[in-house]
């Protein structure tokens, strides 16, 4: 009883550890050519593996917090937020 259970525990961790592999390889492409084609990163620019790659390889730049609470002023004077409560955030 022990070794059945141990066999299946086996075969459950073996079958399961796969689904949380990361591969680090780039996939092959096929000699197709694919009917819709998504946004492709930049090879110029070398990443470590795992980093993100804002679309098209441009640089995104942090805003300040004077500059967020601007944009909050901003959007409290011409109706966005209570248009967002409103709609989105009525639920």
């Amino acid at each position: 009883m022990k070794s059945l259970t141990l066999a299946i525990a086996f075969i459950g961790a073996t079958a399961t550890a796969s689904a949380f592999a990361q591969s680090t390889t780039a996939p092959t492409q096929q000699n197709a050519t694919p009917t819709m084609q998504v946004a492709a990163n930049s090879t110029a620019a070398v990443n470590a593996a795992g980093s993100w790659v804002p679309p098209y390889g441009q640089a995104t730049a942090g805003k300040t917090r004077a500059q967020v609470y601007g944009e909050l002023v901003h959007a409290e004077k011409d109706g966005q937020l209570a248009y967002l409560n409103s709609t989105v955030y009525a639920h």
